[in-house]
């Protein structure tokens, strides 16, 4: 079900990448590549939501957001996600990599008896500049008509994400340092085929603060919290580049055994690559197939 309307008035959000055009940086900002969106509206909008998602809804200020994930039972992330509470009862997911429909789809099938609606909101344009946010700090949202602005900048230097009710879509994105940025702080960018795949921990997805141990139940959190509490996390992220193309889902190996595995790639004259290892490996020279990987730290600063 799409929607068209003001975001002041409704309540939970799906949105698709698109753009705003409107603001005095307008020539900075342009389209947000692989971003989309769902809103959540009504009474039981944060109950539900703190019932699936892997961080604590209830929690978190009207006003705010934090980066969350959607989990299956067996505690695998299916998306990871900027979490908006507009207000108790409205909120406002902002997707990485997973189409909005089909995420509305499977979630739809637990809502039961909430008194809550998810729709696509399809007018709506989602945008991004690195550059400094006019109005939001942090975790702290700036809303005003027509216009939602979050802070999604971290160590790596400012950065602007805006979703706008109206003006013209923005050319094509400038997807090499947008998705870059991601990658360089840590933020999985998962295809189709890496979901379902890797738990929070394998993911380290702690460094963006993006599940909780202490809330209480939902999908996945016996397992999570289990890894947590009896110290088992074996494997975590790292970040690495190549002169070469290398493919999500290539082993890593350190010569002698694969010991993990690319789980996100941005291919360039140099590729750019996100992969689970495990936590203790030795160092030593690793490849992605025949290619050489070189090790770079991940940034931080894009907690919430």
């Amino acid at each position: 079900m799409a929607y068209h309307g003001d975001l002041a008035t409704h309540k939970i959000l799906i949105l698709a990448p698109l753009a705003d055009n409107h603001s005095p940086t307008k020539q900075a900002f342009s389209t947000v590549p692989n971003y989309s969106a769902v809103v959540l509206d009504g009474v039981d909008a944060t109950a539900f939501a703190h019932a699936q998602f892997a961080n604590d809804v209830v929690g978190l200020a009207p006003g705010h957001w934090h980066w969350n994930a959607w989990l299956t039972p067996k505690g695998r992330v299916i998306a990871v996600f900027a979490l908006l509470k507009l207000a108790e009862d409205r909120l406002l997911l902002v997707l990485l990599d997973h189409p909005a429909d089909e995420f509305v789809a499977q979630l739809r099938r637990f809502v039961f008896r909430r008194k809550l609606k998810m729709e696509t909101l399809t007018d709506w344009h989602v945008s991004g500049a690195l550059i400094e946010p006019e109005n939001a700090s942090g975790a702290q949202i700036a809303q005003k008509e027509g216009e939602i602005e979050l802070d999604f900048g971290g160590h790596g230097g400012p950065r602007c994400l805006r979703i706008a009710s109206n003006g013209a879509a923005l050319e094509p994105p400038a997807t090499q340092e947008w998705t870059a940025y991601d990658l360089r702080h840590g933020l999985p960018r998962l295809s189709a085929a890496q979901r379902e795949q890797w738990t929070p921990q394998q993911l380290s997805l702690d460094r963006l603060q993006a599940y909780s141990v202490k809330k209480g139940c939902y999908p996945g959190q016996e397992i999570v919290a289990r890894t947590h509490f009896l110290g088992k996390a074996k494997r975590g992220l790292a970040a690495f580049e190549a002169d070469g193309v290398v493919e999500p889902g290539t082993s890593v190996s350190d010569g002698s055994r694969d010991i993990g595995e690319i789980v996100s790639t941005l291919p360039g004259v140099v590729t750019l690559a996100l992969a689970v290892l495990p936590l203790d490996r030795r160092p030593g020279d690793l490849n992605a197939g025949a290619i050489p990987l070189r090790e770079v730290p991940l940034q931080d600063g894009l907690v919430r």
